[in-house]
């Protein structure tokens, strides 16, 4: 990819909604795939009544509408402005109690788990039925979009493309412990063609030591996905 291209790619503009200030990128369709679309806010007129503990709207007690629901609740149920991120806020909105729990959740993942993503891994990476491991650096791309695969070859693979995921553990080791991420099997759709791809990633056999930054990579990416599937179903 050109830098021209993936400039153009990565641009934002700083956009104002009714519910804040929001940096999205300057083209919809290079959005990333976790994001979630801004809710329609229930009608001011349909609202008579707080949506969580029904206290009757007045001149005292103000109505106020969730950013991440879009629900019409009074200040006591609504009173709590937190980040954000998978709409794109800039500064912390006002949510209710159980949207506010939510964010406060996947606040992590961007906080965290999104950079282990962008820093990348080493696995052993088969694709399809083949018989025949490479070693490749698993990243997430800047924007978010593309799983990136670098090793003799190099492969970009559509996140929103990405079907299903499924986790290979480990066994606990000697003396107790939990099982641990070994791996993970990815199933996406070809660009192109109604067919389904799979690709399997392993950690590498060397040590416990070089494991450990691909087994936090495999758990971020677990999340990711949990994400991207719930986006889907906005």
């Amino acid at each position: 990819m050109s830098s021209g291209l993936a400039a153009h790619r990565d641009a934002k503009k700083l956009v104002r909604s009714p519910s804040g200030l929001r940096m999205v990128p300057e083209h919809r369709a290079f959005g990333s795939p976790f994001g979630l679309e801004e809710p329609q806010w229930v009608p001011d007129k349909e609202c008579s009544r707080c949506m969580q503990c029904e206290a009757k709207f007045d001149f005292i007690t103000r109505k106020h509408h969730c950013r991440r629901c879009g629900r019409c609740f009074c200040d006591r149920c609504c009173s709590r402005k937190v980040p954000l991120r998978r709409m794109c806020f800039v500064d912390p909105v006002r949510q209710c109690a159980s949207c506010a729990l939510v964010s406060l959740s996947e606040a992590e993942f961007y906080d965290k788990q999104l950079k282990v993503l962008l820093s990348g891994a080493t696995f052993l990476v088969t694709f399809g039925n083949s018989e025949n491991p490479e070693t490749m650096v698993c990243r997430l791309s800047n924007n978010q979009r593309c799983l990136i695969l670098d090793g003799r070859s190099r492969h970009e693979i559509e996140v929103a493309h990405i079907s299903a995921v499924r986790v290979l553990t480990e066994g606990p080791a000697p003396g107790g412990g939990s099982a641990r991420a070994a791996g993970m099997c990815l199933q996406y759709m070809v660009p192109g063609s109604e067919g389904v791809a799979q690709l399997k990633l392993m950690a590498g056999e060397d040590s416990n030591a070089s494991k450990r930054p691909a087994a936090a990579w495999l758990a971020a990416m677990h999340k990711a996905t949990k994400l991207l599937y719930e986006s889907r179903d906005q």
